[in-house]
């Protein structure tokens, strides 16, 4: 191979001219022999079916009367019929040769060589017979349906052979002469070829330098505009010796079509200029790279100026991607990372070099990941793209996602997925806040009908057993038995009020009032029973707080409810602490509750302000003062969340705590300051990032 690259061109045209010859002679010679030997082949298995039916047929009268001479004269006629013809011989039904041609008697095992089974047409089969390789025919002698015994005829495979041989001869002589000739018109035409291509090489040579000013083709003796008298100097083919005037687009001769070459060549093929300044290929390729040589000069400032726009694009594009908030991912169709937006790994706390080339199984949670392969893996069979909301823990925060999976293609195949996800947990909260609104009317509705129903009775019963206990000693059992009664009486009364305050069937007085004065007012009636279990209250109420519109009655309700829970929460010896801020943008109030109590459990959290849910001991609580609570900051167009384990920040500074700090609970409260400004998004996240509650004005 190292010697036959160093080889001049010439010589490699020479050589491969002999070797196509060759080697087209010797696979003709092949090709050839293989379909004359099977064509021969064919013909004798023709030949021999034939002769074996004509004496099959012929010989079943003779067999039936046992005609024994008969029979070996048909068998000789066969033999004598052609020189290749090596035997011929009958058999009955059990085998035994009734006639055969062989003259020194009947080989025993060829009897058995070729056995004929029950019902077949007939069977063909090559025998070495020791002389040489002959195809046996086996033919069933039939009368009607029953079978009376075998023809049996053998063809010399010899003479085929050799008709095959001579055709060899004749195809190898055939290809010797012609690669005697190839030779010598090879070296003729060879170094005129070689002669022109160097001009070709030296010319490709220059270009790889990066020279595009190049001459290949050869100069004409007479140009487009000598040819047809042109005198339009404004053509661009005008003048211009080194580019054939069919390569050039806009030329101003009337028989030249419009546009470029491959408009306009068919045109250019019929034009008089073409058929005297064209010439053969190898010309045509000159022509061709000269004005390549011009048109890649000119592609590639092109593509300096596209390159330029695509940096730009890809640069405006990154911005997009960077700002936005939603976090955006492509995966290949190993689902394995490919790129990755900022939001996207910020979510994860992740650095994007940690990401690329990952899958699920790295970033989320085992259980998420199993869940994210079996809908990608349906993505990518399908074609069918998959949008959903999904529920993630991050910081021990649920984050809710919309996210949304679509098939990225590749021409006709699926090359990966893009993804793309957007934080609605906020949404998710409204959501939860409506139900639960709805809920809560629902069973409002229902528990004002029950108390009212429950109401009469209850009074009947309480009323008759105080009477009952003045009209008994002190000292006697029924009067014992009567204050019982009378105590679970008063309980039902207290839950019968507490259903009637649920139904909130009473008109609220909405009115401009000052919400420190009623926090204040509040904190008066509570602090004394507060103190005898060593539970204090801590005040820090904004006195610049703008005057709002709402039930102050109600809200007393609401601050009654939150402190009595804090103190039950607390039990002995703990820490209340009500704050009073102005939000941010000043259209909102915000109150909080924080005690150092026992805190509630994430799950009841969720929980909370649903009616009848109480973490109490039966016969300590209903379960309705949340409730409760939750219906008036909702007539309020306010809204109530619950934070535990409650945030230090809430509970004051720990060196001045008076009071052991457990995990405690926060509830926020958030009011609007004018009904017109209704509240559509929540400040809870500012006041947890920022601690605005802890000891400085939010406003």
């Amino acid at each position: 191979m190292r010697f036959f690259s160093r080889l001049s061109f010439r010589s490699k045209i020479n050589l491969g001219i002999i070797a196509v010859v060759l080697l087209f002679g010797l696979l003709s010679a092949l090709l050839v022999s293989r379909i004359a030997a099977q064509a021969m082949l064919s013909e004798i298995k023709k030949r021999g079916m034939s002769l074996g039916v004509n004496l099959a047929g012929r010989a079943a009268p003779p067999m039936l009367s046992l005609d024994f001479l008969r029979l070996k004269n048909m068998v000789d006629e066969v033999e004598e019929s052609s020189d290749d013809i090596a035997y011929a011989f009958i058999q009955d039904v059990r085998g035994q040769v009734l006639s055969h041609t062989f003259k020194s008697g009947f080989p025993v095992e060829l009897g058995n060589a070729n056995p004929l089974r029950d019902g077949s047409p007939g069977h063909i089969q090559l025998l070495d017979t020791g002389k040489g390789l002959v195809y046996d025919f086996a033919l069933p002698v039939m009368v009607g349906n029953s079978r009376l015994g075998t023809v049996r005829v053998g063809l010399s495979r010899a003479k085929a052979q050799i008709a095959v041989q001579n055709l060899l001869f004749i195809v190898f002589g055939v290809t010797a002469g012609a690669a005697v000739v190839a030779m010598f018109l090879g070296t003729l035409f060879a170094g005129t070829v070689t002669r022109r291509l160097n001009i070709l090489r030296h010319s490709a040579e220059e270009m790889v330098k990066g020279n595009l000013d190049l001459q290949t083709g050869p100069q004409l003796k007479r140009n487009c505009w000598e040819i047809m008298n042109c005198d339009k100097p404004e053509c661009p083919a005008y003048g211009n010796t080194r580019h054939r005037c069919w390569y050039l687009a806009g030329t101003l001769c009337p028989e030249c079509a419009e546009g470029g070459f491959e408009k306009k060549i068919s045109a250019c093929e019929k034009c008089r200029v073409y058929k005297e300044t064209a010439g053969d290929e190898i010309q045509s390729l000159a022509e061709a790279f000269d004005f390549m040589a011009l048109s890649l000069n000119h592609t590639i400032e092109e593509l300096k100026q596209a390159e330029t726009n695509l940096i730009r694009q890809q640069q405006l594009l990154k911005t997009i991607l960077d700002v936005t908030p939603d976090l955006v991912s492509l995966q290949d169709d190993k689902l394995t990372y490919q790129a990755v937006n900022p939001a996207f790994c910020q979510f994860f706390d992740l650095p994007e070099q940690e990401i690329i080339g990952q899958t699920d199984r790295d970033i989320f949670p085992p259980r998420q990941a199993e869940i994210n392969k079996t809908e990608d893996l349906q993505i990518l069979s399908t074609g069918l793209p998959l949008s959903k909301e999904m529920l993630l823990s991050k910081n021990n925060h649920k984050r809710w996602l919309h996210m949304v999976k679509v098939p990225v293609y590749d021409q006709d195949k699926i090359a990966g997925l893009l993804f793309s996800a957007r934080d609605i947990t906020q949404i998710k909260r409204f959501q939860e806040q409506l139900v639960q609104s709805v809920k809560m009317e629902q069973l409002g509705k229902l528990a004002g009908g029950m108390a009212h129903e429950i109401n009469t009775p209850l009074a009947i019963i309480l009323g008759y057993t105080q009477m009952l206990i003045e009209d008994l000693p002190q000292d006697s059992e029924s009067h014992d038995f009567l204050k019982l009664i009378e105590k679970q009486a008063q309980i039902c009364r207290r839950l019968v009020a507490d259903l009637l305050g649920f139904s909130r069937r009473m008109e609220s007085k909405m009115e401009e009032m000052d919400l420190n004065r009623s926090i204040d007012e509040v904190l008066q009636l509570v602090s004394h029973p507060f103190k005898q279990n060593w539970v204090d209250i801590e005040a820090d109420l904004d006195p610049d707080l703008p005057r709002i519109i709402g039930d102050p009655e109600k809200l007393k309700q609401v601050w009654i409810n939150l402190l009595n829970n804090a103190s039950e929460s607390i039990g002995e010896d703990g820490t209340i602490r009500v704050v009073s801020r102005l939000c941010p943008h000043g259209r909102r109030v915000l109150v909080t509750v924080a005690d150092t109590g026992c805190g509630i459990k994430p799950d009841d959290q969720e929980k909370i302000f649903e009616p009848f849910f109480t973490t109490k001991a039966p016969g300590m609580g209903t379960g309705l003062g949340l409730s409760v609570t939750f219906g008036i900051i909702q007539d309020h167009l306010g809204k109530i969340s619950v934070i535990s384990p409650a945030p230090q920040e809430y509970l004051g500074p720990a060196e001045s705590a008076k009071k052991p700090v457990g995990p405690g609970t926060v509830f926020l409260i958030e009011l609007p300051v004018s009904k017109e400004e209704p509240l559509e998004d929540s400040c809870e996240d500012f006041f947890l990032d920022h601690h605005a509650i802890s000891g400085q004005t939010a406003g």
